[in-house]
């Protein structure tokens, strides 16, 4: 612990007023008539930027207007409805232990069909039974008082929204009905030559990226380097059930208002830590303050669960009843976790760029999940649907010949329940076509994922493998149970368990803030800087003067810098980082001199992407599929396409020589403004045009469609990096296995090299409502479209 107490003071890189935050204070600064405006030198730069990016990813003005005044109505709604069903409904005469005569105006027969009005009381009678108790009085008040607040919170937003959309039309000059053909990039591209003309932060002449990443995902990087470093207690070992993670939506809005903005949080404003956290002379008595902070806070989350459960058992109830009744099989569906999206995001990739990612590695995900099958379960869930199955034939049998077989008693709840039963029984049935490829299905994931714990490798056939996956990709079911749990876990967390992390979260603040002239305090990880924070066993060796305790664990800041870089051509990397890009630049090189042509990888395309049940893929796809099952192929001893055989391969030297030949400049429709050498690989410019598309098809593309395509090759560019990555790290951590850490482990014996020793392994630490809004279902081009990059690399 001591070499983590005294490992460094708070750093700035620049010295400037101390009680000048960098960028933020108002400075007399001559402005032009001309583009004298609202939005020139604006005092709070994030919450501007940030607006910005929400403004674009939700669609413009009225979409979010719209958003907003029926989030307030479908409040309104839950609660004055479970009012009336509570107070309003007289259910002895709904459920008929109360008989009801009707007459027809004196004439005929008693009617004793109970109607939907003979259950509503009347109004008068209604609001005196509201009236009488105190309890939902009590509960209305505070849901009213709480209504008003988003009422008015929602005009505020109102007005700010409307001066985001002048911004967008006047100063960024996009059209609001033109909002839609803008990716993010070519917004993000206006506001730094915008920064030329009209400066909105006076100490920088010029925006960088990297600048506006840093200020829009300021505390978001803080929060994927505390689960990096393994900071928040979100992992527990329960007594028969073993490894668990929880982080729910409430869990982590507590972390967040302690941390950053609430009232006794340690940043003092939106871009600044409290000096006093960023000396190490009071680390001590902070910790006891952070610890007291954080039992009042544990304490108000206990006197509020009853309140907040009753809201989540409801706003649960309404929105998920329907939808179990209509497809029970729904709750079977998979999502990532709240904890997986922290653990695998990149430093500075912002929202719509982590879910297009994860989108893309849903399908794989899904399949290496469904892959594992019980056979007990299978053989019970085939029994349980035939049974099930054979009484809901017969009840929908009589149903079909005479009606009145509803009208029967709980006729309609057994018709229910017998479908959910089978819905429920099918999906533990193995699809009898599947093909068991657990290695190659896994690194079929970690190409979209990017992360993955080393002990995984070569292990994807085993139970624990699979189970640690689900910490990261959980049962929509299991999501529904935390968030419904989360009032009454949460205080427990912040009381037990976070308290005792008070002196760890003090000296964590302390030693990885950095303040940055223009942008402010934010988390030294951001910086990806390798020489601070690289790891040696992830190509940055001779690089770092980092420690263990510096290090980023599993190659998170090398790897955050190869996305950033790709996902960012123009972006001018600082020395360092770029000395690192071109040793894994020299290094892909290196390998590929050693490999098969890239042009003979790429025409197993095919073959490939049946091996992995992906014959509807996108060219990025096959391009993928061909690196992951080609040296399976060539291992196996079989012949190429082209009938020729060839000596082995390893997934490395395959993904190195495909990243050896991409060349982001001659895709066709490259989008305007790019680089001519904004790749960071250029070579044979007829390596994957030849391979994925014919002359005619690429004469007939779209300019929308190729800056698509280029998004989806940016993609499988990085998605080659995380596997030559990885290989890589491994090779170094078992120099003794020449074939591959992978696909080894499918092999035949005597085809086997002797592992050696393993070294550097660290278990995964694994721990949501949702984050942001779910992205699984819709198709990787879909999620991309939401806000593609332009380029597909970036240059050295």
């Amino acid at each position: 612990m001591e070499p983590q107490e005294q490992y460094r003071e708070y750093q700035r890189l620049e010295d400037f007023e101390e009680d000048s935050p960098p960028g933020e204070e108002d400075l007399l600064v001559h402005v032009p008539e001309a583009v004298k405006d609202s939005w020139h030198h604006i005092k709070n730069l994030d919450n501007f930027f940030t607006k910005i990016y929400h403004f674009h990813q939700k669609d413009g003005f009225a979409c979010m207007v719209l958003s907003d005044f029926f989030e307030l109505v479908q409040f309104l709604f839950v609660v004055t409805f479970t009012t009336f069903l509570f107070r309003c409904v007289e259910y002895d005469v709904l459920f008929a232990n109360k008989p009801v005569n009707h007459t027809h105006s004196g004439v005929g027969p008693d009617r004793n069909k109970v109607t939907l009005t003979d259950a509503i009381l009347p109004a008068q009678l209604c609001a005196r039974r509201i009236q009488e108790s105190s309890w939902i009085i009590f509960l209305l008040v505070m849901a009213a008082i709480f209504w008003l607040y988003r009422l008015v919170k929602m005009f505020c937003n109102l007005l700010s929204y409307w001066e985001i959309r002048k911004f967008y039309v006047r100063a960024l000059k996009i059209p609001s009905d033109e909002l839609c053909n803008f990716s993010w990039q070519e917004v993000q591209a206006r506001l730094i030559s915008l920064q030329k003309e009209q400066p909105m932060c006076v100490h920088k002449k010029e925006l960088t990226e990297l600048d506006i990443y840093h200020r829009i995902l300021r505390f978001k990087n803080y929060m994927v380097a505390m689960v990096n470093k393994s900071l928040l207690p979100v992992c527990f070992r329960l007594p028969l059930v073993g490894e668990v993670t929880f982080l729910s939506q409430g869990l982590k809005y507590n972390l967040e208002l302690l941390f950053f903005w609430g009232p006794g949080s340690l940043f003092q404003n939106k871009w600044s830590l409290q000096p006093k956290y960023k000396r190490p002379g009071q680390r001590l008595e902070l910790a006891q303050e952070l610890s007291r902070t954080i039992l009042l806070l544990g304490l108000a989350n206990l006197f509020l669960c009853p309140f907040i459960l009753v809201w989540q058992i409801l706003y649960a109830f309404f929105s998920y009843t329907e939808v179990i009744k209509r497809e029970p099989g729904s709750l079977g569906a998979r999502r990532w976790s709240l904890y997986g999206r922290l653990y695998l995001r990149h430093f500075n990739e912002l929202t719509h760029e982590l879910q297009t990612r994860l989108s893309r590695g849903y399908k794989p995900a899904t399949k290496y999940m469904n892959s594992f099958a019980s056979p007990l379960l299978a053989i019970a869930a085939k029994n349980l649907g035939f049974f099930a199955g054979s009484l809901l034939a017969v009840l929908i049998a009589l149903t079909v010949y005479d009606e009145d077989v509803l009208t029967v008693q709980h006729i309609l709840t057994a018709i229910t329940v017998l479908g959910v039963l089978v819905t429920v029984a099918r999906s533990f049935i193995p699809d009898e076509h599947m093909v068991w490829c657990p290695e190659q299905l896994l690194q079929c994931v970690l190409a979209h994922i990017h992360y993955m714990p080393d002990h995984w490798q070569g292990h994807a056939h085993k139970l624990e493998t699979r189970d640690e996956l689900a910490q990261l990709f959980q049962y929509k079911a299991v999501f529904i149970l935390e968030e419904l749990l989360s009032p009454i876990i949460t205080p427990f967390i912040l009381i037990f368990s976070l308290r005792h992390k008070s002196l760890e979260i003090i000296d964590f603040f302390r030693n990885f803030s950095v303040e940055v002239v223009g942008v402010g305090d934010i988390c030294s990880f951001a910086q990806m800087d390798i020489r601070k924070h690289g790891n040696p066993q992830w190509m940055s060796e001779g690089q770092t003067q980092a420690s263990v305790y510096q290090q980023a664990e599993n190659g998170k800041t090398e790897l955050s810098l190869m996305h950033f870089a790709i996902t960012n051509p123009q972006w001018h990397p600082p020395l360092e980082s770029s000395v690192f890009i071109g040793h894994v630049k020299e290094k892909v090189h290196q390998d590929a001199a050693n490999a098969p042509p890239a042009q003979q990888i790429l025409c197993d395309a095919p073959i490939c992407s049946s091996i992995l049940s992906n014959e509807s893929g996108t060219a990025p796809d096959n391009l993928l599929a061909s690196v992951l099952v080609h040296p399976v192929l060539t291992a196996s001893g079989l012949p190429t396409r082209d009938r020729r055989f060839v000596q082995p391969t390893t997934t490395a030297s395959a993904a190195a020589s495909v990243l050896a030949s991409l060349s982001a400049s001659q895709i066709s429709g490259r989008p305007h403004g790019m680089h001519s050498n904004a790749s960071l690989y250029n070579s044979d410019r007829t390596v994957l045009q030849q391979s994925f598309m014919s002359p005619s098809d690429s004469q007939i593309q779209s300019i929308s469609r190729s800056s698509l395509l280029a998004s989806e090759f940016a993609s499988a560019e990085m998605s080659l990096h995380a596997i030559y990555m990885h290989e890589v790290h491994q090779h170094q951590g078992s120099s003794q296995r020449p074939l591959g850490m992978w696909q080894a482990a499918d092999m035949s014996p005597h085809q086997r090299q002797p592992a050696g020793s393993r070294s550097g392994y660290r278990g995964l630490h694994l721990g949501g409502w949702e984050e942001e809004q779910e992205m699984e279902e819709r198709t990787p081009l879909q999620a991309a479209s939401s806000g593609h990059s332009t380029s597909s690399s970036a240059s050295s």
